[in-house]
């Protein structure tokens, strides 16, 4: 089934006794040696050293998790240990393909083979342990190829926010690492910029000063040096990078480094007690998690503590420890505080450690889902000019959207075209009506459809479900204008639906079907950091106008005030609405049934919501969504895919389309297709639950004990993950981490229980909020930004370069890196698949707050009949 199938998938194997290994087997010991251990990675107390547990490149290519990789004192300092081609490589930028790794733990010694095919260059690297040092070494069959010489080389990355303000020692020389990028530049004989080296040498310390992150590099050849580079200096998201460049016409051995790395002899992460940043209602369970070293020894109770209005404590609970067991490289207990019901703040005290405050009261659900209503999506909003009392967030961008994509092209960001761009329009020309509605799909600004119609779904469910009247923002499509903190008298949250039906209906209206989305054509644009509204120039590309010509204003006309070009050149424009500056973001066009009964499934939801509102837009998107259905009905179904851009399952889409559109005409046709899809469905159950539940109400009594027996076998299968972690949540492996899918888990709990309480207990959409409000692996921060007490403040939003965050935001969360680190860098926002905000996580996280609540506010109904 559904459960079994994706932790297979995913590397996992169900069951708390697969991750308990035995703590002689876990490379414990008393001297300071790094020995390998049963997870092939090499271990000393304080100090892993991980070699190509990871495989090069990663979720987005260069994710900054392979190669030789150091984490000291339970953090991940150091990456990215491999063959390069650049000083500072960038995200796109060549990594090599690993071909084999083998572990030998009689050598104490990792061996991985790796080759760059498109350069007929295949290389060694050999990782082993000499007692408290690691010896990293290349080896070459054949010498480097000519047009590499001088270029590739190994380098070993340092994470930038671990070094602020410290230092580092060259051959004795003192320096200070920079907290702002501000090292040499050149450019390169290929007419490229690149960095110089900050210092160059054959022995480096870094942080001499501070034992956590002092790490020694010793060149062992007597040939080469050790390169400093500063690879911010290229992009925001560069690190410190080490490097030593390969010598031509060599073969054999041509790097060989030394790593020492400073070990604590009988070092012990510190206990991290996870509980809900926000605190708990009085009716819900109560049970803190607390995260130990798998060499710590469990105290045997903890304490719940009740501050006092001058600041003292009393105690108010007081309860074993219940040891969980081991998961991942940690072990875990609980304290279950469920009992302690009286409204207060609290405090929870194991052992010396103390956790920061949160409240008990009935409350504390009531204001968890604002922020994202409030701010994150209006942040998000495209097209508008988003202002927050003195701030402006961003101007109205992408006034120019969008030319259409050339066939037979691959973006560099999952949309593809193959020979056909099922579009009426030439290549490269404008595509009126797109430039309206519509969310920054994530830090990148992307239109991406699949994201949209997700989003405004979310936001139906949560209307129809809760009837949220909230209303803290003007939103003004005519001005194309957005006010947060300023009511306008109209449901924030149907203005939100609006926002995105209207990107969706404005592709229909343009080109009759739903598109993959609207992205940045060049790599030089796509990375682009601060205001949207500077990433073109808001004017339609014209070709036939020069891109070099300032303009200036005569009467009606512009005319450049350079050097008169060519006559056709000479007027740039009558209206100031175009320019020759190719800039314009491009739309990708293909006519994929997925992506067209995806879309349909947001109109009819959308529909159903804006009536008495906006009752044209509503008509309009009703009669859209009946005509994809009956277009797609009547062709053999497009099932062009690329990448995550063109759809997801097509049954699981027409399903989507076929509940959606039953909602808003009770039209039987769509029930029968729904019971035509189902038998399709049993085995993605989990996924489509939600969807399938949203039916029930409209469907007969066969389709309701169909449904009950899915949802019994469901409920047996979520014991796995009860059994795999401490948690009972789905904790993902892979490049994007899963705090969306703990939270469609809650939300797929919260509708069955809606429908088959008996079955599925309301408890487990607890679990999901509390494990996104900060109960989860590796930290106790909450994964909004913004609330709790302790939350996630440095983010990937489009405003990562300041290292700050959108509130309300809701990040991925905690990356499981392979074999057994869990991870959320709060202080490096530059990783994507752990802190990159996505609009469908946003809105799928303000419906679960709003379950979880209603879910208790029925809860306190019940009691006191």
């Amino acid at each position: 089934m559904f459960l079994a199938a994706c932790l297979a998938a995913c590397g996992e194997h169900p069951g708390n006794n697969s991750v308990n290994i035995p703590r002689e087997e876990r490379g414990h010991h008393a001297a300071a040696d790094l020995n390998l251990n049963t997870r092939e990675y090499f271990e000393a107390p304080g100090i892993n050293v991980l070699a190509f547990s990871n495989a090069p490149g990663g979720l987005f290519y260069d994710a900054k998790t392979s190669g030789v990789e150091i984490i000291q004192r339970g953090e991940r300092i150091a990456t990215n240990g491999d063959l390069r081609l650049l000083h500072t490589p960038e995200q796109w930028d060549g990594m090599g393909r690993l071909i084999e790794r083998r572990a030998d733990p009689e050598a104490n010694r990792i061996e991985t083979r790796l080759e760059y095919p498109e350069h007929n260059l295949s290389y060694r690297v050999d990782t082993r342990a000499q007692g408290d040092k690691v010896e990293i070494s290349v080896h070459l069959d054949k010498p480097l190829p000519e047009k590499l010489e001088g270029k590739a080389g190994f380098n070993l990355e340092f994470l930038p926010a671990a070094y602020f303000g410290k230092t580092y020692l060259m051959d004795g020389r003192g320096a200070i690492f920079p907290r702002h990028p501000r090292g040499p530049m050149r450019f390169d004989r290929d007419g490229r910029t690149e960095p110089l080296p900050l210092a160059r040498g054959t022995e480096l310390v870094l942080s001499p000063e501070n034992p956590d992150t002092r790490v020694t590099l010793r060149e062992l050849s007597g040939e080469n040096q050790l390169l400093l580079f500063d690879g911010r200096n290229k992009a925001q998201n560069g690190w410190f990078v080490v490097r030593s460049l390969i010598p031509a016409a060599r073969t054999g051995r041509v790097i060989h480094w030394e790593l020492e790395i400073t070990a604590e002899p009988g070092w012990l992460r510190t206990p991290v007690i996870t509980y809900s940043q926000v605190g708990y209602h009085p009716q819900q369970p109560k049970t803190a998690v607390i995260e130990l070293d798998a060499n710590d020894t469990p105290k045997a109770r903890a304490r719940l503590l009740r501050l006092t209005a001058d600041g003292e404590t009393n105690e108010a609970f007081n309860a074993p420890v219940n040891l969980w067991g081991n998961y991942l490289r940690y072990q875990y207990a609980t304290f279950d505080f469920s009992a302690v019901t009286r409204p207060g703040l609290y405090r929870i005290e194991y052992g010396s450690q103390l956790s920061g405050p949160f409240p008990i009261d009935t409350n504390v659900h009531r204001q968890t889902w604002q922020p994202t209503l409030d701010i994150f999506l209006p942040v998000q909003m495209d097209h508008m000019e988003v202002r927050e009392a003195y701030r402006i967030w961003h101007g109205r961008s992408h006034l120019d959207d969008a030319l259409q994509a050339p066939p037979n092209y691959e973006h560099f960001d999952l949309y593809a075209h193959g020979p056909e761009t099922d579009s009426r329009f030439e290549p490269f020309e404008h595509i009126p009506g797109l430039a309206i509605g519509g969310w920054y799909d994530a830090g990148d600004y992307d239109i991406r459809t699949q994201s949209q119609y997700h989003t405004v779904r979310d936001l139906v469910r949560a209307w129809e479900s809760f009837r949220i009247t909230r209303d803290n923002t003007t939103v003004s499509q005519s001005k194309r204008l957005v006010q947060i903190h300023r009511p306008d008298g109209v449901p924030d949250i149907l203005q939100q639906i609006e926002h995105g039906t209207l990107a969706l209906i404005a592709q229909h209206r343009a080109l009759g079907h739903a598109i993959p989305g609207i992205v940045a054509a060049h790599l030089y644009q796509y990375p682009h950091l601060g205001d949207g509204a500077t990433k073109t120039d808001n004017r339609v590309y014209r070709a036939t106008l020069d891109p070099f010509a300032s303009e200036r204003r005569v009467g009606k006309m512009y005319l450049p005030s350079t050097a008169a070009p060519p006559p056709e050149r000479r007027v740039l424009s009558s209206d100031g609405n175009h320019s020759g500056e190719f800039d314009d973001r491009w739309a990708f066009t293909s006519n994929t049934s997925a992506l067209n009964y995806g879309s349909a499934a947001a109109l009819a939801a959308a529909s159903r919501a804006l009536r008495g509102y906006n009752d044209d837009l509503a008509k309009e998107s009703l009669e859209t969504a009946v005509n994809v259905w009956e277009y797609e009905s009547h062709r053999e179904p497009n099932r062009y895919r690329y990448g995550n851009t063109t759809g997801g399952r097509l049954e699981e889409e027409q399903l989507g389309a076929a509940v959606e559109l039953l909602a808003a005409t009770q039209n039987p046709r769509y029930a029968q297709a729904v019971r035509q899809l189902l038998p399709q469905l049993h085995d993605r159950f989990a996924t489509n639950a939600i969807t399938l539940a949203q039916a029930l109400p409209l469907m007969d009594q066969a389709y309701a004990e169909t449904l009950q027996q899915l949802t019994r076998a469901y409920r047996e299968q979520i014991r796995e993950y009860e059994r795999e972690n401490p948690f009972g949540v789905p904790i993902t492996r892979g490049g994007w981490a899963g705090a969306g899918s703990v939270i469609d888990f809650g939300n797929t709990n919260y509708w069955l229980h809606r429908y088959f309480p008996h079955i599925v207990e309301k408890d487990l959409v607890f679990r999901s909020l509390d494990y996104i409000l900060g109960q989860h692996p590796g930290s106790n921060l909450s994964l909004v930004s913004a609330v709790g007490v302790e939350s996630k403040l440095v983010a990937y939003g489009s405003n990562r370069a300041d290292f700050s965050f959108i509130p309300g935001g809701v990040v991925p969360g905690v990356l499981v890196l392979p074999p057994d680190f869990p991870e959320n860098k709060e202080n490096w926002p530059f990783f994507w698949g752990q802190n990159e905000y996505v609009i469908t996580v946003g809105a799928s996280y303000l419906f679960l707050a709003n379950a979880v609540q209603s879910l208790l506010e029925q809860q306190a109904d019940e009691s006191t009949l």
